[in-house]
């Protein structure tokens, strides 16, 4: 039953390639794990979680664990992205854009000038 009411959360994971992934249930109690690529991807895992469940559901423990936890993301750029869209993405905020260029100065020489398939740092701030 339980997890049936979490299956959109079981279905995100499967969609992000969570690796080592595990459900058990136990007691009416949904037990998740298993390792996110990025913080961001761990963090759509508990938006998830807690669009479902509530703020504090006492129906399921996650315990995910983060592969890379040097950079907060890893972006790949589409066509008729800017850094300041990018930065609304992952941050909320569009002037978070000078974070994501500082952090990938190696590729980037211009914030005004990205290209698509371009694979962008995305830093923890």
């Amino acid at each position: 039953m339980v997890k049936s009411k979490y299956q959109s959360v079981l279905d995100l994971g499967q969609k992000l390639n969570i690796e080592n992934g595990d459900v058990k249930e136990e007691n009416g109690v949904l037990k998740v794990t298993g390792t996110a690529k990025t913080q961001y991807e761990k963090n759509l895992i508990w938006d998830e979680i807690k669009a479902v469940g509530g703020d504090s559901p006492s129906d399921i423990m996650a315990d995910i664990k983060v592969a890379d936890e040097s950079v907060f993301h890893r972006h790949t750029v589409k066509s008729g992205e800017t850094l300041g869209k990018i930065a609304k993405q992952y941050y909320g905020d569009a002037m978070k854009y000078k974070d994501i260029f500082a952090a990938n100065t190696d590729i980037l020489k211009n914030p005004d000038l990205i290209h698509p398939d371009q694979e962008l740092i995305i830093p923890n701030l």
